[in-house]
């Protein structure tokens, strides 16, 4: 064996060691950052090591400090594991080695990313000649289609943003739920937009769309975003989509959906209905590493008009191979990119449509036994309508519930962490990942009880 499979052959053991663990293994990690560092040396060596001693050291060290996000009784962030296929694919982009930017380039990866495309279209129930370019992540794929609304709205009103930078413009508006996830703020930072004018939600992070027709009208014409979302981060509610997309259209605005790990919910006949109308934005971005389950990173930025995404994202250069069909670089950020669309062919193709559909339906079941045992602990309130695969419980006031969350992590056996939703301390539930069982919410409700009486 050469260097090369001596390494890979460590690394493959290792990697299967780890998979092997979770279903028993501690959720949090065992060591701290101070440890690991020791563990791996601070100082550089003055010469060259073996690969498969490097692989070793690296596995061998960082191992008590990782969390065990595959698992299935990981439930602290809205993060999926990686499912079988995607998981091998994943390892074969990295081999492959590919620089994905580009038709003539890479063929293979181009042919990988068209057809995992129009099979996401397809699920999703979106317009099937809309733009799907492959991102880092959500906040990337809200950033790449808020760009593309951005430069449309100003095109709309006879500003050429790419020519003439935003300064001396007419401002844009951008009117967001006061429940909006974070990652919209942060991606409206990077545009040079500024935070939204906010508009009231319900009590569980819905719109309202008699707020948003006022907030419309009160402001005038002129160039508008209006930002809705499907999922809310804590009580996983969707917008009301036909009533709110209706009164953007009236204001001739630029409809965005944050959905990073709602939007899926359009590929179950259970949950379809909480889409009802969304495919009549402009945009949408959702993350293939939530519900979808394929290794980080992999964000989706789709865009009703290609030529919106093209002249916001597009560039040329003399040296670049370009197709007069497009190229991937004509669709996200990064002019450099892993092979993101083959994992999500993988995914989607192992587990095709009804697989896809078994998948989000398995979550939300999981989500819902969650909320009824937690509804049985004496002292314990479930605070938001459990509609899809998110569950926010307190267990008295905000002491207690932060004692029984500082109990759960300390026990262990799963991952569940604290927020702050409409001025109250809570204990949030994300159900993510594919690998979760019965048995996994189990040991997880086991273990909120047992964290309740100690508390």
């Amino acid at each position: 064996m050469d260097a090369r499979e001596m390494a890979l052959r460590q690394a493959y053991g290792h990697a299967v060691r780890w998979l092997a663990s979770l279903s028993d293994r501690r959720v949090p990690a065992r060591a701290s950052v101070e440890e690991i560092v020791r563990e791996l040396g601070a100082e550089l060596p003055d010469g060259p090591s073996k690969a498969a001693d490097v692989v070793d050291l690296l596995a061998t060290a960082c191992e008590p400090g990782l969390t065990a996000f595959p698992s299935g009784r990981f439930y602290g962030f809205v993060v999926g594991g990686t499912e079988p296929a995607a998981l091998a694919t994943d390892w074969l982009v990295s081999a492959w080695d590919q620089n994905c930017v580009m038709r003539a380039v890479s063929p293979a990866y181009a042919a990988a990313e068209e057809i995992a495309g129009g099979w996401l279209l397809d699920l999703l129930g979106l317009p099937s000649d809309s733009a799907v370019g492959f991102t880092t992540g959500a906040t990337m794929a809200n950033f790449t289609c808020l760009a593309a609304g951005r430069d449309a709205v100003l095109r709309r009103s006879g500003w050429n943003v790419a020519h003439d930078g935003l300064v001396g413009g007419p401002a844009v508006r951008v009117i967001a739920g006061e429940d909006r996830h974070m990652a919209i703020d942060l991606a409206l930072r990077y545009l040079g937009l500024g935070k939204p004018e906010l508009v009231k939600a319900d009590g569980q992070g819905r719109i309202e769309p008699g707020a948003l027709r006022h907030a419309l009208a009160a402001g005038g014409q002129g160039p508008t975003i209006v930002i809705l979302q499907a999922g809310d981060i804590h009580s996983g509610a969707f917008d009301p989509f036909a009533e709110a997309i209706g009164a953007a259209r009236e204001a001739d605005a630029w409809v965005h959906v944050d959905g990073a790990f709602g939007l899926w919910a359009a590929v179950s006949p259970m949950y379809a209905h909480l889409m009802a109308g969304c495919s009549y934005a402009d945009s949408w971005a959702t993350d293939a590493h939530k519900t979808l389950n394929v290794p980080y990173d992999c964000g989706l930025a789709i865009v009703r008009d290609p030529f919106a995404i093209r002249a916001a994202m597009g560039l040329q250069g003399d040296y670049l191979i370009q197709d007069e069909q497009g190229d991937p670089i004509d669709k996200v950020p990064e002019l450099s990119r892993r092979g993101r669309a083959f994992t999500v062919w993988a995914a989607l193709r192992s587990l095709g449509r009804s697989g896809v559909a078994d998948l989000v339906e398995g979550l939300c079941r999981h989500a819902s036994a969650f909320a009824t045992g937690i509804a049985g602990i004496d002292g314990a309130t479930v605070l938001n309508d459990v509609v899809f695969t998110q569950v926010c419980a307190e267990f008295g006031d905000d002491e207690r519930t932060e004692r029984v969350i500082a109990r759960l992590l300390d026990d262990g056996t799963a991952w569940i962490s604290g927020s702050t939703w409409h001025g109250r301390r809570v204990m949030r539930i994300s159900v993510s990942n594919w690998s979760t069982t019965d048995d996994d919410v189990t040991r997880a409700l086991d273990a909120i009880r047992r964290a309740h009486r100690s508390a």
